[in-house]
């Protein structure tokens, strides 16, 4: 029984409640708020014909609703506010609200003080996404009983009632919800630390000190031991964390072997521990390419080796093809590799997608123009596309940047260019020009608004056309 549950379910039926924020994470929350019996005001900016039928549905259960333009004037009066982490805690009407005696909360902080089974947590500034996917994805494959949540996967506090004791939890964490969190997982990895978010951050000094409540008050509350964290051996400032860790430290690293922990010795990862070096699997035989995934399989490692066994880790490496959208294996036919990078939508991205591979690539590109320069990507394009499909409104800009680097350096004279109209047309047209041995990726370098109603749909969409090609006449 969990005892900290029944507790909070019988406290929170006596408090006025307020949720920042209808969206993919509170959503839940709000309906098993309102399944207990709360007393609920969800607060959003979008009015109520945005919302539609959720809107309809919160009301029909009796949720009051404050929306619109001014919707945090309302916000008076509440014994427990919880905010969504797109919310920043210090903003006015929040401080206000704590002065009056509210407790300031968020749908990740309660389940932290809830949650009985043993936490894996992930943060940094680049691969989170996928490292967390292959935490989970080892875990479940050695045959526990897993959930996935934060920023990916369900919000868990909805699903609560089901997490056991015996049960992994894996969370991806952000800046935004690491901020005002005073418990850290059992479990903790940051996989790196460079600038990011300053537009929300105050500081790079504020938004490393969010990182670091990862792993800051750490401690052995639930009985699962001294708790650890994985560390980037290579991240300056993630190495220098170390000294401020409450328990013990595992270092991962694809530039130095180690004396324990996770590395890569001539194109082999390795776990190192108590002197005994194990091969985990070669690089070559990892599906997802790129040495930025090398370094998430050693992140990876280091934070599941106590669990699992190293041929766990080598199936999963052999099978996994990425997480949606990322650089995503689709499909192989009569030879040639088909990637969806949907969610590449600026020309950096698609730049650093590029570079993933060691051969020239059949490049689709395009999509909504949304006012920003495309220099920067004539060169990569140059040195890295074989054959280039363009669609939707920025491919003039994407064709002209390829020209002018031809003018200025020669390179990509001889590279083809194809406007396709349709995404059917551009699939097709990259799957005929392609031989076997041969990589077609969707890499868009621009947002995806002007056909789909976001980069997800956009790349199952490609995904489906990828799936037909069998039946359309190449």
């Amino acid at each position: 029984m969990n005892r900290k549950l029944e507790e909070f379910k019988k406290t929170i039926k006596t408090k006025k409640v307020a949720v920042l924020g209808i969206g993919v994470s509170n959503i839940p929350l709000i309906n098993y708020l309102s399944d207990l019996g709360v007393d609920i005001t969800a607060f959003d900016k979008s009015s109520k014909e945005i919302l539609g039928s959720t809107a309809e549905e919160f009301l029909n259960k009796g949720v009051a609703l404050s929306l619109g333009e001014n919707y945090l004037d309302k916000l008076k009066g509440f014994d427990v506010v919880f905010r969504t982490p797109g919310i920043r805690f210090d903003i006015p009407e929040l401080t206000a609200e704590k002065e009056r005696g509210a407790e300031i909360t968020s749908e990740m902080e309660v389940f932290f003080e809830l949650c009985p089974a043993e936490i894996f947590a992930v943060t940094g500034s680049d691969g989170k996404t996928t490292t967390t996917t292959l935490i989970y994805n080892i875990l479940k494959q050695e045959g526990y009983s897993c959930w996935l949540g934060g920023n990916i996967g369900t919000p868990l506090l909805s699903r609560i009632d089901e997490i056991k004791e015996t049960d992994k939890v894996v969370l991806e964490l952000s800046s935004f919800q690491l901020h005002t969190m005073r418990k850290s997982p059992e479990h903790a990895l940051i996989t790196n630390i460079t600038p990011n978010h300053l537009d929300v951050h105050k500081s790079l000094e504020e938004y490393i000190d969010a990182k670091k409540n990862i792993f800051i008050h750490q401690k052995d509350e639930k009985g699962f031991g001294t708790p650890r964290l994985v560390l980037n051996l290579d991240n300056e400032i993630t190495k220098g964390l170390a000294r401020e860790a409450k328990g013990k430290v595992v270092f991962f690293s694809r530039k130095q072997q180690l004396m324990e922990g996770a590395f890569l010795k001539d194109g082999v990862l390795v776990y190192k521990k108590d002197n005994i070096e194990t091969e985990i699997v070669k690089a070559d035989d990892i599906v997802i390419p790129g040495m930025h995934n090398i370094e998430n399989y050693l992140a990876a490692t280091a934070m599941t080796m106590n669990f699992v066994k190293p041929e766990t880790i080598h199936k999963v490496a052999g099978t996994f093809k990425g997480v949606e959208h990322r650089i995503e294996l689709v499909r192989e036919i009569n030879g040639v590799r088909f990637y969806n990078s949907s969610i590449d939508s600026s020309p950096s991205r698609t730049a650093a997608a590029l570079s993933t591979f060691k051969q020239k690539v059949i490049l689709i590109a395009g999509g909504k123009d949304k006012g920003i320069p495309y220099d920067e990507i004539g060169e990569p394009i140059a040195q890295k596309v074989k054959c280039l499909v363009l669609i939707g409104a920025t491919a003039p800009k994407i064709e002209q940047a390829l020209k002018d680097t031809i003018e200025k350096t020669g390179k990509g004279k001889d590279i083809p260019v194809f406007k396709c109209s349709t995404y059917e047309e551009a699939v097709k047209t990259a799957y005929e020009n392609a031989k076997p041995g041969d990589i077609v990726i969707l890499s868009p370098a621009s947002t995806s608004f002007d056909m789909f109603k976001n980069f997800e749909e956009r790349g199952r969409v490609f995904k489906d056309i990828v799936n037909s090609l069998a039946t359309l006449e190449c």
